[in-house]
């Protein structure tokens, strides 16, 4: 069987059936590229393009073999035939985007046999520019290939779905993206020997994203989210040990006066808790929260099943609360006295 793909990390279901509807040219004329940012669609996009351009189609080499001057154009982004859509920085992706697409593709490709549009950010296009786009991709040349990147097809609307398969990423294990970040990010590699925990802390924040988990590696983006955990843990070990009202009042002050920034604290919270639930349940069910299992099984055994679904309970009321616009500094004190802390 032939490797397909080979750079791409985790995938291999997605990547093999890719693989083999290229090399039979069963592929089909549009996709749909879904999966949270971050996890490789952008990626796994080019390497659908340069699969297309590959000189060494033929033969039982890497494929695409991301060596040949076709596919170093595409991969390095100087192909005229792999063409990008985007917002440029508006809030949506609208018609006079999708209006260009259908004059552009009469027009044949240049280098090679395809010519591939990566729609990026594709559930934040208009209505209107998705009706526009439905008859391009109705009928489109022979020779084209949209790939639609979104974070989400629910906004897609069912004609353009139906029109395109959706192809799902799947997120990565922690240590997969442990295994690519110290094999080819010289950032994460030097962190994991220098500062194991913030490393560590990454690999948990990462919500199986490589994407993701590379941003983190700059320290003023990982920062912020460090201290939210770091906040989460706290907040759980008040509960555990049912600390003094004023480390409670001092906790809630510290996540500031945003209610963005309060729903965002109180969501890491909930994860944790959730995977304190987690654990009290089964020693093998993957960790949304929580790099080191010993930690949340210490931080678990504090607590009864029960209690720990009322926190989730009264959690989850605070932040519809926030939602719909209630007061912050009251929803927090009344989340401290509705789960004991004051």
């Amino acid at each position: 069987m032939r490797n397909v793909f080979t750079d791409v990390v985790g995938n291999t279901a997605l990547c093999r059936r890719l693989g083999d509807d290229i090399l039979r040219g069963t592929l089909s004329h549009a996709y749909i590229l879904e999966g949270k940012k971050g996890s490789g669609k952008h990626m796994l996009a080019l390497r659908i393009a340069a699969a297309l351009a590959c000189e060494h189609r033929e033969g039982n080499g890497a494929f695409p073999c991301m060596q040949c001057p076709s596919c170093r154009k595409i991969l390095e982004n100087n192909s005229p035939d792999v063409i990008y859509v985007n917002r440029e920085d508006k809030a949506t992706l609208g018609v006079d985007a999708v209006r260009e697409i259908r004059r552009d593709v009469w027009i044949a490709p240049n280098d090679i046999s395809a010519k591939i549009y990566i729609i990026e950010d594709a559930h934040l296009m208009t209505h209107q520019a998705q009706n526009a786009l439905l008859l391009t991709l109705e009928e489109p040349p022979a020779y084209v290939l949209f790939l639609l990147l979104c974070e989400s097809v629910e906004p897609l609307l069912e004609t353009v779905r139906s029109r395109a398969p959706t192809l799902r990423t799947e997120p990565l294990s922690t240590e997969q993206i442990d295994a690519y970040l110290t094999a080819h990010v010289p950032e994460g590699a030097a962190l994991k020997k220098s500062n194991p925990s913030d490393y560590f802390e990454i690999l948990a924040s990462a919500d199986g994203s490589i994407g993701q988990a590379r941003a983190l590696l700059d320290p003023t983006v990982r920062k912020p989210i460090l201290a939210r955990r770091a906040m989460a843990r706290e907040w759980i070990k008040l509960c555990t040990n049912r600390r003094s009202s004023a480390a409670a009042l001092k906790l809630i002050k510290s996540m500031g006066p945003r209610r963005d920034e309060v729903v965002e604290h109180l969501n890491s919270v909930l994860y944790c808790l959730r995977d304190l639930l987690l654990i009290k349940q089964t020693d093998h069910a993957p960790l949304c929260f929580f790099a080191d299992r010993e930690e949340a099984a210490t931080l678990a055994y504090g607590f009864t099943t029960p209690e720990l679904l009322k926190l989730c309970d009264r959690l989850d009321q605070a932040i519809d609360a926030l939602r719909m616009n209630a007061n912050v500094r009251l929803t927090l004190t009344a989340l401290l006295v509705n789960t004991g802390l004051l």
